[in-house]
């Protein structure tokens, strides 16, 4: 018949053929029924509270310790298998736990006993390893091994812990009564011993009185000085480890408060993070569309300036062509007029030169007479022997008109009346 386990046990197939019994852990086996035995032993890790009340340290202080320990028998390891199954087949987990505790607890106390309570309390994980270390090497014995041991907590009943420096002054005040019962007893034999030579020789008892009044105020000073000197130290070791622990207890309050403050940092430092990228994307990713949106707008009214201008440039371009192509056709009119006129001038002469004068009489006598047409108002004097009134005004401009010839003359050296009876002739 085959028979199996999970990792956490370890089977023992003992009976014929097995010789000595095969263990396993984790696996299966085929057992012969009635003639081999197969038998079950737990790999589970036990966890145990291993408590100590009031054990003496070395300075004789009664101090609680409570450890937790992980231990577990050693499936993998064959001899120590071996040694479980001796010392422990049959057994339940509690009762191989009650026997794993109760050594832990042993050596536990012993390791207590030989340490004072500031090594204990102030080196934690120094006690931690020296139990490991010894309780390791007695369990493996039992086949056990110890997967860790953590110090749970200490504390005292006579409230050493919250003042370290009591023990030291109430060892200082023993010392100090028992030099005083020392010095009183010193006394009594002294009194004693003068009241007894007074008796035999009073003068010299009184001598040796005065002598031994004298050692005694000596003495007596020397002793009550070493009292206050040692009751001052007291006081000073006191006060001292007050302000030490005092000092411990502002440091980590500090550093309580270093790492809330970093904590807070790391907490602002996020919200800023957060508030960056939502005003990125409430206000720079919108206001970077915005800013897209007016460089399309500005570059489109650019380049329909742009075109607008070269359109209007076109425009110009065409219509100066178009006008100095008019004024070329009409400089080349007026060149060929004036060419026909030269050919004229060439042809006739003086007598193209009086049709011109002729045509052109009309437009200086409205130049002469424009003055007259601006006036508003004209004043005529008489002196009494010629017209007056508009036939007057009349007659100048005429006689202006009929003195044109004779200007034209003398300009041009063409009399205008000689060569129009000529050619009427």
């Amino acid at each position: 018949m085959f028979h199996t386990c999970g990792p956490n046990e370890a089977m023992v197939v003992s009976g014929c053929g097995r010789s000595p019994p095969l263990m396993i852990s984790g696996g299966r086996v085929f057992v012969l029924p009635c003639i081999q035995q197969i038998q079950r032993i737990s790999l589970n890790t036990l966890t145990l509270n291993v408590k100590s009340d009031k054990v003496y340290t070395r300075h004789g202080v009664p101090i609680s310790v409570t450890g937790i320990a992980q231990v577990k028998i050693q499936g993998q390891n064959k001899e120590m298998l071996a040694t479980a199954c001796q010392m422990f087949m049959g057994k339940s987990e509690a009762e191989i736990s009650q026997i794993a505790l109760e050594t832990l607890e042993g050596h536990q106390r012993a390791i207590i006993a030989h340490l004072t309570v500031e090594e204990i309390y102030q080196d934690r994980k120094k006690f931690s390893e020296q139990v490991f270390k010894v309780a390791s090497s007695d369990l493996v014995n039992m086949g056990i091994g110890v997967v860790s041991y953590t110090l749970k907590d200490v504390h005292d009943d006579q409230d050493y812990l919250n003042s370290l420096g009591k023990a030291r002054t109430a060892q200082v005040q023993r010392d100090a009564r028992i030099g005083e019962a020392q010095y009183k007893r010193d006394a009594v034999i002294r009194e004693a011993h003068a009241t007894q030579e007074k008796v035999s020789a009073q003068y010299v008892n009184e001598i040796e009185m005065a002598k031994a009044q004298r050692d005694y105020e000596l003495k007596k000073a020397a002793y009550d000085m070493e009292v206050n000197t040692k009751k001052a130290e007291s006081e000073m070791a006191y006060q001292l480890q007050v302000a030490k622990t005092k000092q411990r207890i502002e440091e980590e309050k500090m550093q309580v408060k270093v790492v809330e403050r970093t904590q807070q940092i790391t907490l602002q430092e996020q919200e800023i993070a957060r508030k960056e990228k939502e005003l990125e994307a409430k206000v720079k990713k919108p206001a970077e569309a915005e800013r897209y949106r007016l460089e399309k707008l500005a570059e489109a009214e650019r380049l329909q300036l742009i075109m607008e201008a070269e359109a209007e440039a076109e425009s110009i371009r065409m219509k100066g062509e178009a006008e100095a192509f008019a004024m070329e056709a009409k400089g080349r009119a007026e060149a060929e007029q004036m060419a026909k006129k030269a050919e004229a001038f060439k042809q006739y002469k003086e007598g193209a030169m009086v049709d011109m004068l002729l045509e052109k009489l009309p437009l200086m006598a409205e130049e002469i007479t424009k003055p007259l047409s601006a006036a508003q108002k004209v004043t005529m004097v008489s002196s009494g022997g010629s017209e007056v009134g508009a036939a007057k005004l009349t007659g100048e401009v005429l006689d202006i008109m009929t003195r044109l010839p004779l200007t034209v003359e003398k300009l041009t050296g063409v009399n205008i009346s000689q060569v129009s009876s000529t050619r009427m002739g």
